[in-house]
């Protein structure tokens, strides 16, 4: 046995004692050489190990900040409908209420227009009654028409029968009524006229549209056009083969250019409510058009042109029809102050007073 083997021999006779701490010196030293390399690979494999970790765990708390801006978002998109369905609802309650007041308002007017057709029917064995029923009829007609519906055209009409029914009775005492009528009658012709069935038919036309209209979420990339039948047909089998298989791997992908980058993206639920909630808007506008209500009828119009902006495909026929509808109604001048025909009532009544005092003259 040798020397390094037996570490506790005593030292040889003739050794100095220094010689032995040398060479075991040298041996640690070669021994340390012989594990340096194993060292650095555990220490770089050390050192990789917390790389991934760090590298994980920032991955994973960035997941964790997008997943909770989603839901965020998600959420300030739920508030905003339900808003806007509560102020929808808010807006119908307030349209019911104008529309049960015109209802009521109209419900008069038949119970006065049967009152006239009974007077009517009392005063027809005399002539001149019959056609004095028929005249304040007609003029009643034509207040009504501009008091409820502001409609222009029917009581020019109506002024227009009653002064040709007066032309053909042909009476003096009949003069001053007919002044007041003719007055009025010029009066309704320079007056600007709104065509509320025309702009109501409209309306109508973009309500039937809104399901049909498709949302920008919705949109997609145009196809692109076949080849030509003779370019399909030419080649080898081999050429048909590489273009085939090229056109199907172009459809793997697709590179679309937006637009608008901030396209809104609804779930199924959303988008339901966002379609009534654009009915319900287009129909106030012709609630509020009917009860000349300018500023609801724009703000109505207003607030689905926006919707329409911006979470409809705008490249679409259907919703830039819309727009273009949308936009002429908004600009249109829905109220109009009728012009007052009360001079031409009055003068009626005063009429019928002097005709009621001279039948009931010769009975005294």
């Amino acid at each position: 046995m040798n020397e390094s083997s037996q570490p506790d021999s005593p030292t040889p006779a003739g050794v100095a004692p220094s010689s032995v701490v040398i060479e075991r010196a040298a041996g640690n030293k070669v021994a340390w050489r012989g594990s340096t390399p194993a060292l650095l690979v555990a220490l770089l494999a050390l050192g990789v190990a917390a790389w991934q970790w760090y590298d994980g765990r920032a991955e994973i708390g960035a997941l964790r900040q997008e997943l909770a801006k989603k839901l965020a978002d998600s959420d300030t998109q739920s508030k905003e409908s339900r808003l806007i369905a509560e102020q929808v609802r808010e807006a119908v309650a307030e349209a019911q209420v104008k529309l049960g007041v015109l209802e009521s308002r109209l419900a008069e007017s038949q119970n006065q227009q049967i009152a006239l057709e009974a007077l009517y029917q009392e005063v027809s064995r005399n002539r001149d009654e019959w056609a004095y029923a028929e005249i304040e009829q007609s003029l009643f007609i034509a207040s009504q028409q501009l008091q409820l519906a502001g409609n222009v055209k029917g009581a020019l009409i109506a002024l227009q029968t009653a002064d040709a029914r007066l032309q053909r009775m042909d009476r003096p005492q009949l003069t001053a009524l007919r002044k007041a009528i003719n007055r009025d009658i010029e009066r309704l012709k320079a007056a600007p006229h709104v065509d509320t069935v025309a702009i109501s038919v409209r309306l109508d036309g973009v309500i039937v549209q809104v399901d049909r209209m498709p949302l920008a979420m919705e949109s997609r990339p145009e196809q692109e056009q076949p080849a030509a039948a003779a370019e399909e047909s030419g080649g080898n089998l081999w050429t048909r083969f590489w273009r085939d298989t090229w056109a199907e791997l172009k459809q793997l992908v697709r590179v679309q250019q937006m637009d608008r980058p901030d396209v809104p993206v609804l779930a199924p639920a959303q988008a339901y409510f966002l379609r009534e909630n654009l009915k319900l808007r287009l129909i106030g506008a012709r609630l509020a058009l009917l009860a000349r209500d300018s500023a609801s009828y724009k703000a109505d119009l207003k607030a689905a042109r926006d919707w329409l902006n911006r979470y409809y495909d705008t490249g679409n026929n259907n919703v830039a029809h819309a727009l273009g509808v949308l936009r002429g109604l908004h600009d249109a001048e829905v109220s109009i102050e009728p012009p007052d025909i009360s001079a031409t009532l009055e003068a009626s009544r005063g009429m019928r007073i002097s005709r009621e005092r001279g039948a009931a003259a010769p009975g005294r």
